[in-house]
């Protein structure tokens, strides 16, 4: 598994190269299976694995208590190693997710739309798989059975390339999706997963592997969705940053914003739709701003603020300009007070990354203005940005938010993992 750790000579480095290509080849090959496959071989091939995952999850844990010690000593971050650890809870999470996407109906062959022309022709346009989709990705374990499973569900092949940190647990879960393919009569190179820590194979990748690789999913930090943004020869699902933000309203209830504000920012606060500005309309300054900024200071959270959330509190560290860009992925958020709704959405505009906002506010049509002028890829009135999750908007799992405005926006699930042709019937047409 690990011959290509170390590329030096010419030799090892074609030996990568080879290798690479063949998981493309392989996977192109069994897309064309998996196009045509019926739901229930894929639904069968989940549920196995699912139960392969419970039954496994002994193993696995120790697998990753490997990989978290490792992490651990390599100086990894507290919020890195909180993606990376798996208990029993979250491998049961796993298993769960696999079921709730098999038990979603198939997306391929679903007619999204139909009509007839005046010269008789009937023209429809039916979903159809993307093809072979690259997945790369860092700390998650979790990521392998999620993209995994929902390329399967969609009718696509998918290239798995987890981090380094992540390598035993991945190939757990990896092994438990090759053993559901291979009981429900599917090819295991439907999933397959980079059997090296190299970092060369994402270059690899990032080529397209001759022309095999249809789109790549990038999940990970900064620096590798920088990287897979400007490097890749082939188009990206994508979100480089997740600067998240919640704006208390004038109308905004108290207690409604203190548990959407501490939800937003504490339940976890390394994932990309955790909150990292809290913008408070100057109409309730008197009146919410005491209130959040020490509820959020007493949870243990860092606040660096403007002047008028640093008079509220001495624990308060004054805000600097980098601050309202940055995606701390931490317990840290940066407060502000603006003079009303333009001004709170021109700062969203001017720092914001398009990932997820959110408003809390009573009045409606503040609400429908802001849904309607900030530009991202989900908005959220009076609830929680920690939503922005696909398995939370019914899709099973997501594998990745795209912030970009091209085919898939938001949590790419099963209809974002199809694209479609047109089917025209006719009854001998033909054109003048």
């Amino acid at each position: 598994m690990e011959k290509f750790t170390v590329i030096q000579g010419g030799g090892e480095k074609r030996d990568l190269h080879q290798t690479m290509l063949a998981l493309g080849q392989n996977a192109r090959a069994a897309a064309r299976r998996l196009a045509l496959a019926p739901q229930q071989r894929k639904n069968t091939a989940l549920i196995v694995a699912a139960g392969l995952l419970r039954t496994s999850t002994r193993d696995l844990i120790d697998a990753n208590a490997r990989d978290m010690e490792a992490a651990a000593k390599a100086g990894a971050s507290k919020a890195n190693l909180d993606r990376l650890m798996l208990n029993e809870e979250r491998v049961e999470s796993m298993a769960k997710g696999l079921e709730k996407i098999a038990a979603l109906p198939d997306p391929v062959g679903k007619v999204l739309a139909t009509y007839e022309r005046p010269n008789g022709l009937k023209i429809e346009r039916v979903a159809t798989p993307l093809g072979v989709i690259g997945v790369i990705y860092e700390s998650r374990p979790n990521v392998t059975a999620d993209a995994g499973a929902l390329c399967l569900k969609a009718g696509n092949a998918a290239i798995l390339r987890g981090g380094s940190d992540s390598f035993n647990s991945s190939a757990m879960i990896h092994a438990c999706l090759a053993e559901g393919l291979k009981t429900a009569g599917l090819p295991e190179a439907a999933i397959s997963r980079v059997p090296t820590r190299d970092r060369a194979a994402v270059g690899e990748m990032l080529k397209g592997l001759d022309g095999n690789i249809d789109v790549i999913v990038p999940r990970g930090g900064k620096s590798l969705v920088a990287r897979v943004q400007e490097e890749a020869r082939v188009p990206v699902f994508a979100h480089l940053e997740g600067v998240v933000h919640v704006y208390v309203e004038a109308a905004a209830d108290l207690e409604k914003a203190k548990a959407i504000v501490m939800n937003s920012k504490m339940r976890r606060t390394g994932v990309c739709g955790a909150a990292e500005t809290l913008l408070v309309d100057r109409a309730v300054e008197k009146t919410h701003l005491a209130p959040l900024v020490k509820m959020l200071l007493d949870a243990g959270c860092e606040v660096r603020g403007d002047a008028n959330a640093g008079g509220v509190d001495t624990r308060v560290k004054r805000a600097n300009e980098e601050d309202w860009r940055t995606e701390y992925l931490d317990a840290i958020i940066s407060v502000k007070v603006v003079s009303g709704l333009e001004e709170a959405i021109d700062h969203i505009e001017s720092y914001g990354s398009h990932h997820t906002d959110c408003i809390i506010t009573e009045n409606a049509r503040a609400a429908e203005r802001f849904l309607a002028e900030v530009d991202s890829a989900i908005v959220v009135h009076n609830a929680s940005t920690q939503f922005a999750d696909g398995g939370e908007f019914g899709f099973g799992g997501e594998i990745g938010i795209a912030t970009g405005r091209m085919h898939a926006r938001g949590p790419v699930g099963l209809e974002q993992l199809c694209s479609f042709n047109y089917r025209v019937h006719g009854t001998g047409q033909t054109r003048k």
